[in-house]
């Protein structure tokens, strides 16, 4: 791990993945959760063989601390870790939550990301389509899927002893599968209420519309046909708003890289070897 200087001098976290980044320019990665520990995206299925990655430590995860700005005004981290890496335009893949950050870094800064990759992304919120995570998760008939759609769509917590368990219920949600591999990674990158939370502040009114109204750059979404957390109506019109290329993924939930790992590999392979 190392460190790198935001503009506003707080000082946060990065990590390379992979060959050195003097052989070619490592492609940047936003984690999602928001704000969790970027150890629960363990090697994302070795594609740092393909291409060096540097993995963005965000504000409000363990190993950067502090608080996010919320995740429009974050976007200025992601272009610190550029500068600091000598990267006058650069790739990205965000994951989940921090697609979120990438679309911000991509409206605000249109001349600095060349293409992105935008894998299981948190996508209701950017159209009109209605989440559909209920019915996906609903068809598989597993008892701890059941309790984690009703913890999902229940109260949300307003305390971090309910956070924990909310995530203990919820976690089976997250996968299309739910054996010991699932159960394990489900354990790893921890993360608090009180970061998440601070990653949804600030967030101007015209987000949406400035995102939807920015100039188009390449843009790959992968998804997980079984994903209930971001659905997969959300996720298709989400791709067609941005005018991105789409992959689904079968028989994969939210972690593509924890359940698919071969087929996460081939559908980024040629983008990252371009």
């Amino acid at each position: 791990m190392q460190t790198f200087p935001a503009a506003d001098g707080t000082e946060l976290a990065f990590s390379i993945l992979g060959g050195d980044r003097t052989e070619r320019a490592p492609t940047l990665v936003v984690p999602g959760g928001p704000c969790r520990g970027v150890d629960y995206l363990e090697d994302l299925a070795g594609i740092a063989d393909i291409r060096p990655l540097a993995v963005l430590h965000p504000r409000g995860t363990p190993t950067s601390g502090g608080r996010s700005r919320g995740w429009w005004a974050d976007a200025d981290d992601l272009i610190a870790l550029a500068d600091h890496l000598g990267l006058e335009r650069f790739d990205v893949i965000g994951h989940s939550a921090g697609t979120r950050l990438v679309l911000a870094a991509s409206a605000r800064f249109p001349d600095r990301l060349r293409r992105s990759a935008l894998v299981t992304p948190a996508a209701a919120w950017l159209t009109d389509a209605a989440w559909d995570g209920a019915a996906i998760g609903g068809r598989r008939g597993d008892p701890a899927v059941i309790l984690a759609l009703e913890s999902l769509t229940g109260p949300q917590p307003v305390d971090q002893r309910q956070w924990d368990r909310a995530r203990a219920l919820e976690a089976p949600a997250g996968y299309a599968a739910w054996t010991d591999r699932e159960r394990a990674h489900s354990m790893v990158g921890g993360w608090d209420l009180a970061a998440v939370e601070a990653w949804f502040t600030g967030v101007p009114d015209d987000a949406t519309a400035r995102i939807l109204a920015a100039p188009r750059i390449p843009a790959l979404v992968v998804g997980g046909a079984g994903d209930i957390l971001s659905g997969v109506a959300p996720v298709e019109a989400y791709a067609a708003a941005l005018g991105a290329d789409l992959r689904m993924i079968p028989e994969c939930g939210h972690y593509p890289w924890v359940e698919q790992p071969a087929a996460f590999r081939e559908a980024l392979g040629g983008w990252l070897a371009d």
